[in-house]
């Protein structure tokens, strides 16, 4: 049989399409230096003539970066980032610039990685917060504790702010930005007019009745899941209370009433009354145990709140959440224990008496509850302290014995392994006869 070489020529070839496929789909990345590029979502509806620019933050006056659109508004920017024990990265490539260009041709697509994975989301920011610590920004007058606040026009307001680094000066140059602030300004303060310029006065009723609304209008539509575990389902929850239920004790009750009420012969002995009688409680015994036995079998334990919130309390706990996060997020501390005093306290915006009732109340549950369970923990510690003297009590005494044991002498142990069961003693010998 002749043999035949086989050159394989099938198997190179597609050896070298799949090298030249691999060599097409890399990309050669250029070296990062400095601080890495961050990734921002900017909203769909902002303008080309949007900027990113730096403006006093609210709470703190610490620079911070803000969006401006002339057109749309102006939006904050909310950082999310995955912790830090997780480390991750954006891969980037840039949209190929024609329609024959395919994504991933070389290194001229623009493909870069991020080594931060932070993600920066431009949301909307009322403007009114931006310009609220200028128009709280008083002194108290001569002779007088209390602040007195002055009609000022908008521009005299908001010289108050830091102006370092500060592009305020700049975006209130546009007509649509400004009229945008001058109009959320008076949406809270008192105005008159001057001429042909307003001046604004700060009326904290209109500022209260403003962030009420925001807090509603948050609190209808949902907290997000965090807040809503953290401050109102941890707040809100009462102490777990053990509780047995037993699905069976009818049937318990009907077989004793049954076995109780079984009617006894009047013609019988009494030795045959004792043998019914004794074979009637034998038979009820057994019933009732076997009636016992079916309801613990069906008894099923669970554990019950003590206290329920009702739907309104946990409204009002919602409402005051939200309000608290707008203070404490968006208003200087100073005015945010004002807000909360006008907002929550006594003769305030919102009654919150149902909600204070219902916290009040489950501050006692807690502490009654922490009262047993530091009153059962005593006492097991009580118990545990006596099995362990009665435990080293018995050891003490098996070591005595150990001891005694071992003093004894040979004759004494031999002695102890006669029988003496047929013996008299010697006591027996000296009795009086």
């Amino acid at each position: 049989m002749a043999r035949t070489r086989s050159t394989k020529p099938s198997t190179a070839a597609s050896t070298t399409d799949s090298e030249s496929s691999k060599s097409k789909s890399k990309i050669t990345l250029a070296p990062t230096t400095g601080e890495p590029p961050k990734v921002f979502i900017l909203p769909s509806r902002a303008t080309s003539n949007a900027r990113i620019v730096t403006l006093p933050n609210p709470r703190s006056s610490q620079p911070s970066r803000y969006l401006v659109c002339p057109e749309t508004g102006i939006y904050e920017f909310t950082k999310v980032a995955a912790p830090k024990t997780v480390p991750r990265s954006w891969l980037i490539e840039a949209a190929p610039a024609s329609k024959e260009a395919k994504i991933g041709d070389g290194a001229g697509s623009g493909a870069q990685v991020t080594m931060g994975s932070e993600l920066f989301v431009a949301t909307t920011l009322d403007p009114l917060f931006l310009v609220l610590p200028a128009l709280a920004d008083v002194k108290a007058s001569k002779g007088s504790d209390e602040p007195k606040r002055l009609f000022l026009s908008s521009d005299d307001h908001l010289d108050k702010l830091p102006q370092e680094s500060s592009h305020l000066s700049e975006i209130m140059r546009w007509d649509g930005t400004r009229r945008l602030i001058e109009s959320r300004m008076g949406a809270i303060c008192d105005t008159v007019e001057a001429g042909d310029e307003s001046m604004f006065r700060l009326n904290e009723a209109k500022l209260l009745d403003a962030i009420f609304k925001k807090a509603k209008k948050l609190s209808e539509n949902g907290l997000p899941p965090s807040m809503e575990e953290k401050f109102v389902k941890k707040v809100l929850e009462a102490p777990l209370m053990h509780r047995v239920v037993r699905t069976a004790e009818s049937q318990v009750n009907n077989s004793t009433d049954s076995g109780a009420s079984t009617p006894q012969p009047d013609s019988a002995t009494s030795q045959s009354t004792v043998s019914t009688a004794d074979t009637d409680a034998s038979s009820a015994s057994q019933a009732s145990t076997a009636a016992t036995s079916t309801a613990e079998e069906q008894a099923e334990e669970s554990f019950v709140s003590a206290l329920e919130a009702s739907p309104e309390v946990v409204k009002q706990q919602r409402l005051k959440t939200a309000f608290g996060f707008i203070c404490a997020s968006y208003v200087t501390p100073a005015l945010a224990d004002n807000l909360q005093r006008g907002f929550s306290g006594a003769g305030g915006l919102v009654d919150f008496s149902l909600l204070n009732d219902y916290l009040a109340s489950l501050e006692k549950l807690r502490s009654e509850t922490m009262a047993v369970r530091a009153q059962d923990y005593s006492r097991k510690r009580n118990l545990d302290e006596e099995e362990d003297e009665a435990r080293m009590e018995k050891k003490r005494k098996m070591e005595e014995e150990k001891k005694k044991k071992a003093s004894e002498s040979r004759a004494v142990r031999e002695l102890k392994k006669v029988n003496t069961s047929g013996m008299k003693k010697l006591s027996h010998f000296f009795q009086k006869k």
